[in-house]
């Protein structure tokens, strides 16, 4: 692996710190103060708290003036607004509370607006992502890429499916309908972060999603970028954090998927 900056390697030590606490909570549900967020199906607890309050107090012991953006504690500013921290303690809550290893640890830093660095740890599956513009994407220490696959027919994408309370259910079964007889598969891992990070590693070929944070999508971003691959919106245009929705691919595949999703828009119409 590259050298790391000092920012990047704060950001690692941080997910890391708070990846081993989640770690040895995950699968004590019963011992976890759980509750509701926006709707019954949106939930947070005592260790996403406990994680974003631990990654909150390394980054300000690294980068004190920074400003900080998380997803339990929203925002707070520093000397240097825009130099910010943009963090999700844990991504795939709902997993990690029902004994689901696909869980992890969110962590950008965003410069002007545009994320420079970027860490996804998934502590159960021992698994460190990491990416740093122009210096590529990582996993581990090794060097990864998107996959190379050119045709629809052959790859394998990732979604998120509205829960309930989220908007645009019908939406998604109509992009279901359009997409299940055209490609390899479609997968559902219930966390972006997972998802984002398994574009970048060529695990998936494409994901989408709607009604996301920045926090889900930032590390994500700049992973699937730095291995070489597309992120744009749903709709084409350049990722927006605050638009949220996403699609990332491999590039390969790209201009197609996003002619099917528009096509879903489009009710009773087909590409």
């Amino acid at each position: 692996m590259h050298a790391p900056s000092s920012e990047l390697q704060a950001m690692i030590e941080a997910a890391q710190a708070a990846g081993e606490g989640l770690r040895r909570r995950f699968g004590q549900l019963s011992e976890l103060a759980v509750r509701a967020k926006s709707g019954p199906a949106d939930l947070v607890s005592i260790a996403d708290e406990e994680a974003e309050r631990t990654i909150h107090a390394l980054l300000a012991r690294a980068r004190p003036a920074y400003a900080f953006l998380g997803e339990e504690g929203g925002a707070s500013g520093g000397a240097e607004a825009a130099q910010t921290w943009i963090v999700d303690p844990l991504d795939g809550t709902t997993n990690f509370l029902f004994g689901c290893p696909l869980w992890g640890v969110n962590i950008a830093l965003a410069r002007e607006g545009e994320v420079v660095a970027g860490v996804t740890y998934l502590p159960a599956l021992g698994e460190l992502f990491v990416a740093e513009r122009g210096a590529g994407a990582w996993l581990n220490g090794r060097r990864i890429r998107v996959s190379a696959r050119a045709r629809l027919i052959e790859s394998v994408l990732a979604c998120g499916i509205p829960f309930a309370g989220k908007p645009d259910h019908a939406v998604f079964a109509r992009e279901m309908a359009l997409l299940s007889g055209e490609v390899a598969g479609i997968r559902r891992t219930g966390a972006c972060a997972v998802d984002m990070a398994y574009v970048a590693a060529g695990r998936w070929d494409a994901y989408w999603e709607r009604a996301l944070n920045a926090w889900d999508m930032a590390p994500g971003a700049i992973l699937v970028r730095e291995a070489g691959g597309a992120v744009s919106g749903v709709g084409g245009a350049a990722l927006d954090l605050d638009g949220g929705n996403v699609c990332v691919s491999n590039g390969a595949i790209h201009a197609v998927l996003l002619e099917r999703l528009a096509a879903a828009l489009r009710t009773g119409t087909t590409p």
